[in-house]
């Protein structure tokens, strides 16, 4: 393993960047409240964009708020060897997870909403398209006759007839169950193709898949578009997708992901209570928590629960997020005493925050003070220089200086045989 250093080195030296410029090191600060010796550090540059890695095919599922496969790789590389076990407390779509596999570590995720389940476990067992194939051709899809919400706004009356039939083929062979890998691997892929902007998807022409209007907005955008749903082959395109998914997996890649899935450990508690995890016993944690109450994922995802048959009010229950800054503080503070607890000596924890609100609130100066108080030490904050997205206004992202999209992760570490101080 590397020493801080050794770390602090890497970082400084990196040259990712076509102009190969340095890294820009800002001393600022304590890494630590109660050592007043103790600085971190600010790492400005760019430390991985899409262009540094062709990330694996397998990655490309669609969910709110959701960071690219290269920012847990850097940190996963840098922090940990191959067998060490990587975590994720808000897991999503199980980026994290999906990469700690490919790279041969052992993985726990965690979250407190349903789908993240659905949409991360099936990956760690990717099937042969032709048993997907044959699965499909034993799935009645003509079925008719179920209790449902008016979607015509959506789906093509025949296409809906399918989505409904799935949709309780799959509850059934859950609920009696028979459920197996296959059936996991329809489930997600069909759950990722509902809504879209595409012919790729099941609705028509609609938002991007990560995030499904209401019904009534959905009546305004057809008219709006001059558009009613056409007809979309269920099972064609749920090949399709599985297609995609797979088609850069290598034999030996594969194997990474089923071996990461016979010892995945998978929890969907709330961050700040994981009894099952057992103490000291996370080498890294990557992770980027919901901010404030930006993206409501209930909301966002109120289609997809339907299909799996999942009750919203239910997930909106569990998932209350903080709308004011003091309520989100207290929440974080409780998710840093658990982290620490079940983090290792000399262990680490990527944190990625964001600037929210156009800038005005940078998350890491609430995130550091709670850390160490709860016993970590700040080795410092790492910013990824990037070009934003279409999609970054959502987060009020204007420029190069503010908005979530910029990628800033801080970098903490539990002290290991000698503690701090006062901890």
């Amino acid at each position: 393993m590397l020493s801080d250093q050794q770390i602090f080195e890497y970082l400084k030296d990196y040259t990712l960047n076509e102009e190969n410029q340095p890294t820009v090191v800002k001393i600022t600060g304590t890494g630590c409240l109660c050592c007043d010796d103790n600085p971190y550090k600010l790492f400005v540059n760019e430390f991985w964009t899409a262009r540094q890695r062709q990330a694996s095919s397998i990655q490309e599922i669609s969910y709110r708020a959701c960071f690219k496969p290269q920012l847990p790789r850097f940190f996963i590389n840098l922090l940990t060897k191959k067998g060490q076990v990587v975590y994720d407390p808000f897991c999503g779509r199980g980026t994290t997870l999906i990469e700690a596999a490919l790279m041969e570590r052992k993985v726990i995720g965690n979250d407190i909403n349903p789908l993240s389940k659905i949409l991360c476990l099936p990956r760690l067992s990717p099937p042969d398209i032709d048993a997907i194939q044959k699965r499909l051709s034993a799935i009645p899809f003509n079925t008719t006759n179920y209790n449902k919400p008016d979607l015509s706004m959506f789906f093509h009356p025949k296409t809906e007839q399918e989505l409904l039939s799935l949709k309780y083929y799959l509850i059934s062979r859950r609920e009696e169950g028979s459920e197996d890998y296959l059936d996991r691997w329809i489930r997600m892929i069909a759950t990722n193709r509902l809504t879209g902007h595409s012919k790729g998807f099941f609705s028509v022409y609609t938002m991007p898949p990560n995030q499904a209007v209401s019904a009534a907005r959905q009546l305004k955008i057809n008219e709006r578009l001059k558009q009613k749903p056409e007809y979309r082959d269920v099972a064609a395109l749920i090949i399709k997708k599985s297609k995609h998914l797979l088609r850069n997996l290598t034999h030996g890649q594969i194997k990474l992901l089923q071996a990461g899935a016979k010892d995945v450990l998978f929890f969907e508690e709330d961050a700040a209570e994981t009894k099952l995890i057992a103490p000291k016993s996370v080498d890294l944690t990557v992770t980027s928590p919901p901010f404030l109450n930006v993206v409501q994922y209930a909301d966002d995802n109120w289609l997809r629960l339907w299909f799996n048959g999942i009750e919203r009010h239910e997930v909106e229950r569990k998932m209350t997020l903080p709308a004011k800054i003091p309520e989100w503080e207290r929440k974080m503070n409780l998710v840093f005493r658990e982290l620490f607890r079940i983090t290792r000596p000399e262990g680490w924890v990527a944190f990625e925050v964001g600037e929210i609100r156009r800038g005005k609130i940078k998350l890491e100066e609430i995130i550091i003070p709670l850390a160490t108080a709860n016993g970590f030490t700040c080795f410092g904050t790492v910013i990824n220089k990037q070009h934003f997205t279409k999609t970054s206004n959502i987060w009020g992202v204007k420029n190069n200086h503010s908005g979530t999209n910029s990628n800033r992760v801080v970098m903490l570490k539990k002290p290991g045989l000698i503690p701090c101080r006062n901890h």
